[in-house]
């Protein structure tokens, strides 16, 4: 990504000076200095953005790629020009609504932006778009949809991850219980990485379509081991070994929700609560990845959307692990209004394509269900997914409150020895 905001050389503290928005980036990161004012004076006057990434082993283009993308957002107005393409609205013009993946939000601006300007051309009626960055949370839909009874005030579709939105009874549930969606993606058979015996992601009751999938892994620090054997699936995950050793995403409300479902289905309420005794008691909870060498505490695992194991070099302490058992997904997921299918197609058509697959599975490390889209990844390499049955037979907004009260009571409930 073409970066004119900022040199490798510049000290963090000049970096954040300049644009503000960064530091949540930063501290999103484990630069936990950044969080302070005082202390990002302090600290992030005296080493460079070049020394800072070598320190703590961090890809220097991917995570400079996260910078800029942040700055963009804020200061290039990307998500203005992205929402306002079609100045001229009509009745007729369809409308589309939801969060976009942070990682490839520019990339697939570009498609979107290109995809209107001839959608326009072809029909003669115009796709306005309100497709956010996912950074900024869903508060903004569901202040839409929780008075909202009316279909026809609905947006014609709908793109987000996660389950809370799309499942809440109060929210798009009420909706789906009338028949109002359907899947218009057409796909007999999904990507080879998901077509298979142990997963099938396909929604048998013909309501949601799916385009990809956010992947939660294993960043394990193998320096902080201490004589154990490196976690390899969830279960381990759970074992008192690792109780207030391992970071989780909790600020990241759509992998860490689908986590918490899955560890339920699997392993119950006391799943959820050694999840919850395994956290790290003295990390903030948006912390994703850390450094080896920081002299503070360290986690022994971070948990972490797949994407972001680019940033760690090669060679370190720190290594990739996929979970045998299966890396948790939380759905990319699309709805699309039953009653405007057949003007919509064509739409659902551009989102579920392989040119929108290959930006999800190559740039941000979001494996597509499109068949055609080669995900990159290690064969063998499994997926947990919660499972539509599962799904419909829970309410699943009330089941992710009850997980959470789980988690949130069990955590640094272990006795120090």
């Amino acid at each position: 990504m073409e970066n004119h905001y900022f040199d490798e050389n510049d000290t963090l503290l000049v970096i954040a000076e300049k644009y503000p928005e960064t530091i949540d980036v930063f501290v999103s990161q484990g630069f936990d200095h950044m969080r302070d004012e005082a202390k990002r004076q302090a600290f992030g006057s005296k080493i460079t953005l070049k020394n800072a990434l070598m320190l703590k082993r961090i890809n220097a283009r991917t995570f400079s790629d996260l910078l800029v993308d942040r700055i963009r957002q804020q200061r290039d107005n990307v998500d203005a020009s992205l929402n306002t393409v079609a100045q001229e609205k009509s009745a007729d013009d369809l409308q589309v609504e939801g969060l976009l993946p942070c990682p490839v939000r520019i990339p697939l601006v570009e498609q979107i932006q290109a995809f209107a300007k001839n959608f326009k051309n072809e029909h003669g009626f115009g796709m306005n778009y309100d497709l956010k960055a996912a950074s900024m949370g869903l508060d903004w839909l569901k202040e839409k949809l929780v008075d909202e009874t009316d279909p026809d005030q609905l947006a014609d579709l709908f793109i987000s991850a996660g389950f809370d939105l799309f499942f809440e009874k109060d929210l798009m549930g009420k909706f789906k219980a009338d028949n109002v969606f359907i899947d218009g993606t057409g796909l007999k058979k999904l990507n080879s990485d998901f077509d298979n015996d142990y997963i099938d992601l396909k929604d048998p009751a013909g309501h949601y379509s799916m385009i990809g999938v956010v992947p939660a892994v294993f960043l394990v620090n193998t320096k902080e081991l201490n004589g154990r054997e490196a976690p390899r699936s969830w279960q381990d995950i759970l074992h008192p070994q690792f109780a207030k050793s391992i970071s989780l995403p909790i600020g990241d409300f759509d992998l860490f929700n689908a986590i918490l479902l899955n560890i339920h289905k699997t392993y119950g309420a006391e799943g959820v609560e050694s999840l919850g005794r395994s956290l790290m008691k003295s990390m903030h909870p948006s912390e994703m990845v850390k450094s080896a060498g920081k002299k503070a505490a360290k986690p022994v695992v971070t948990i972490m959307p797949y994407f972001f194991t680019k940033m760690v070099k090669e060679g370190g302490d720190m290594i990739a692990v996929w979970p045998q058992d299966g890396a948790i997904i939380s759905p990319i997921f699309m709805l699309s209004k039953r009653a405007k299918i057949e003007k919509l197609q064509s739409v659902v058509d551009f989102f579920a394509s392989k040119e929108v697959g290959e930006i999800l599975a190559h740039k941000g490390l979001f494996p597509s269900i499109n068949p055609e889209v080669d995900n990159r990844l290690t064969a063998g390499n499994k997926f947990m997914w919660l499972g539509w049955d599962y799904i419909y037979k829970q309410d699943i907004g009330t089941l992710i409150k009850k997980c959470e009260a789980l988690f949130n009571n069990a955590v640094g409930t272990v006795e120090e020895k």
